[in-house]
């Protein structure tokens, strides 16, 4: 999907756990994209594998759950595979001509999770992050897997305050870890559940102006 004709920048949105690429493609017509370059969106599908805390049901899955706080027996194996799918996106963008400082990898729940844990291990820089609902996982390693490549990176963090799948607290947790490591989070919540509303909508067109306006 694309906001005008020859993009030069792209979005990359990973879905949540349980959806599909599909789940977000009606956001684009939302969001007031003018005064930015012109956009590919992309939404690529996870594989389907057995969930854990779905009692082992197959479903749509970056990877494996094992309990409801998120942070316990957390499958590294899984985030490392789904790691790699995702750095084959990007480098599918820069193989069509995007350069990767005018690519933002973005997600929702389980899909923040992996936008930040992949983003914050790149050794290039891309032009935004953004987290929906999410948290970041294995956060125990980041210091030592972190680049420094996306330091500076614009990166958007937002929450619903009554969040009960991934509860609030998660998603501070990882905004008080990225501040303290000088990133430039910019965190918005909204009094709402695990979904997006409106006024999220225009915070994160807002963002996408900031990052990937049009050439002057």
């Amino acid at each position: 999907m694309e906001s005008a004709p020859s993009p030069t920048a792209a979005v990359i949105l990973l879905h949540g756990l349980g959806a599909n690429g599909h789940d977000f493609a009606g956001l684009v017509p939302e969001l007031d994209l003018k005064g930015c370059r012109a956009i590919r969106f992309v939404f690529p599908h996870a594989p389907s594998i057995p969930v854990t805390v779905n009692g082992g049901y197959s479903m749509p899955a970056w990877y494996d759950i094992t309990g409801t706080d998120l942070v316990s027996d957390q499958d590294a194996a899984g985030i490392q595979n789904s790691e790699l799918a995702v750095l084959a996106l990007i480098a599918h963008e820069m193989q069509r001509g995007i350069a990767s400082e005018h690519i933002v990898l973005a997600g929702f729940s389980q899909g923040a999770a992996m936008a930040l844990h992949t983003a914050l291990r790149l050794p290039f820089a891309l032009g935004g992050i953004m987290a929906l609902s999410g948290y970041l996982p294995l956060a125990d390693r980041l210091h030592i897997e972190r680049s420094n490549a996306n330091a500076v990176t614009p990166l958007f963090m937002a929450h619903g305050k009554h969040d009960t799948v991934v509860i609030p607290q998660r998603g501070e947790e990882t905004r008080d870890a990225l501040l303290a490591l000088g990133h430039p989070v910019q965190w918005h919540s909204y009094e709402t559940e695990h979904n997006v509303i409106p006024e999220e909508v225009e915070d994160m067109a807002a963002f996408l102006r900031q990052v990937l306006p049009a050439k002057a």
